[in-house]
């Protein structure tokens, strides 16, 4: 699984620098490639020799020094990477993730690459439970960081408790398994919805919700990097663009979106409408700018618009069709009957009155039901840790489906 695979593995000055030396040797006789760059305070622990010769690479250790002058190391070092591993990470390199500070070769690469970054903490167990490093944790994990929990036991401080870095077989376990499931949606078509749709009165005024893209970009940068070729159809969004390989459509109203996704239908293997879509457009739009009267009142007349996830599973032929509810109560209630209404082989619903869970927040709160009921129930995630935890049962439940076909 790691055969040819390029891993930046970034080393802290912990004692459990130590066990990077194994680390470095279990990913190398995998069939990775390993370039290791090591913070200053990492080569009190273990000796940069140590690690060359594992590698079978350069060291990096000083932002200014440059191996190769037709490259700026750090920044080739950032592209290089498949992905980038850090362990031992300590409490003062994750409060640089966090912040954003690039003050030497590894928090630099760091900041620079658009690689996914696995990170295994290592430090006192009052340090890891230090509300700092937990907000810090948190943090990185709703960017998007994965996290290889530190086991609990005997830390070389004399402490007992969490803290200890896991041991090298688990940590390149993990990697593996990373690996694994970065394919799992090889060869698959993925058409995603985002953002809200805009509904114009005039030149300058229109209708429109709170839905921020968040959710529908995460799924589109998942699924991309799990294997798929994606299409994503974006109305009004506040949140940047997706960072992975994607085809961006921007459409504004409903109309659009439901004449672009239909264009495209036919071709998708599975179909995520996480867009918020207006359920009613005004009846005429204004040419130009709309002035305003005496009249103390407007009386707007608003019309339906088309319901694209309806339109969509009407349509379905073996499309794997998921629809997004945004409720405020009787969340399974209402997530049924549109599921069952309009033919999707999933709901996500969400209540978007609870901290974390509502628009133009990093994170989520979801249920997901499947036609025998609520089928999952994930806690507080980081946007793209729900678009993980999603595309995997999606890819799960189509094998499944492929299975009895």
């Amino acid at each position: 699984m790691l055969e040819g695979k390029r891993i930046v593995l970034g080393i802290s000055g912990g004692i459990a620098a130590y066990k990077a030396a194994s680390i470095c040797s279990k990913l190398v006789q995998a069939g990775a490639s390993v370039k290791v760059v090591m913070t200053e305070s990492a080569t009190r622990f273990i000796t940069p020799l140590t690690l060359q010769t594992l590698s079978r690479n350069p060291v990096y250790l000083d932002t200014f020094d440059e191996f190769d002058p037709a490259v700026v190391a750090h920044i080739d070092l950032a592209d290089h990477a498949d992905l980038v591993l850090l362990a031992p990470a300590t409490a003062n390199i994750l409060s640089k993730m966090a912040t954003g500070l690039a003050d030497d070769m590894l928090s630099t690469t760091l900041l620079a690459t658009t690689a996914p970054i696995m990170v295994a903490p290592a430090m006192n167990v009052h340090m890891y439970a230090h509300p700092a490093v937990e907000h810090n944790m948190e943090l990185l994990k709703r960017r998007g960081v994965r996290f290889i929990e530190p086991g609990t036991g005997l830390l070389a401080c004399g402490y007992v408790g969490k803290g200890r870095l896991a041991e090298p077989e688990d940590i390149v376990a993990a990697v593996v398994q990373w690996f694994a499931a970065s394919r799992l949606l090889e060869g698959k078509r993925v058409l995603v919805t985002a953002g809200g749709t805009v509904e114009r009165l005039d030149s300058v005024r229109y209708l429109t919700n709170d839905s921020s893209g968040k959710m529908g970009f995460a799924i589109a940068e998942t699924a991309a990097r799990l294997g798929a070729k994606v299409t994503v159809v974006a109305a009004k969004t506040t949140a940047a663009m997706p960072a992975a390989d994607v085809e961006l459509v921007h459409v504004e109203s409903a109309e659009e979106m439901l004449q672009t996704v239909a264009a495209r239908y036919d071709d998708a293997d599975i179909v995520i409408k996480s867009a918020a879509v207006a359920d009613y457009r005004p009846v005429t739009r204004v040419p130009g700018k709309m002035k305003k009267t005496n009249s103390e009142r407007l009386v707007l007349e608003l019309e339906r618009t088309t319901d694209i996830l309806q339109t969509l599973g009407a349509r379905k032929k073996g499309q794997f069709l998921v629809g997004f509810a945004a409720e405020t109560e009787q969340i399974e209630t209402y997530a049924m009957d549109k599921l069952q209404r309009k033919n999707c082989d999933l709901i996500v619903a969400n209540d978007v009155t609870a901290e974390g869970a509502g628009f133009n927040v990093d994170t989520n709160i979801v249920q997901v039901f499947g036609a025998e009921g609520r089928v999952a129930s994930w806690p507080l995630l980081s946007k793209h840790e729900v678009a993980e935890k999603l595309l995997q049962l999606v890819a799960e439940r189509m094998a499944a489906r492929e299975a009895r076909e």
